[in-house]
């Protein structure tokens, strides 16, 4: 299993062993979980971790497959406030991505939860659909 904080500090280029800014990092994690939980990703009663022993696992529950996209999606939104690109047209690139991914996850989501059904067509066009 991997572990939320040890997996973004790795991305971001930080050794995972390294722990001068976990402080830093758990905050903006906290932070973009709340965004996710916003698209609906995550247990209902929202998610916070407070050091590396949470893994994704206990975040996404049924969700597993979606891992990869908010995995990207975790680790740009805290990239962007940790250490943001130092031109605008990096910072727009990201924020470009991270829409991406926050619709693509949110789609996603929706599909899992309420799968698309084929609508039941009468065959007397006067029957009510009801």
């Amino acid at each position: 299993m991997d572990s939320i904080l040890d997996s973004t500090k790795k991305v971001l280029g930080i050794d995972p062993a390294y722990t001068a800014f976990d402080v830093d990092v758990i905050m903006h994690i906290n932070s973009t979980f709340s965004k996710l939980h916003q698209l609906g990703i995550g247990p209902t009663e929202g998610f916070i971790i407070e050091d590396n022993t949470a893994v994704w696992i206990d975040f996404l529950g049924d969700l597993a497959p979606t891992l990869s996209s908010v995995q990207s999606f975790m680790y740009l939104s805290v990239r962007l406030l940790f250490d943001p690109p130092a031109t605008s047209y990096a910072i727009a690139a990201f924020e470009r991505q991270l829409d991406e991914l926050g619709w693509r996850i949110n789609a996603r989501r929706e599909e899992v939860e309420h799968p698309w059904v084929a609508p039941v067509i009468p065959e007397d066009p006067e029957e009510p659909v009801w």
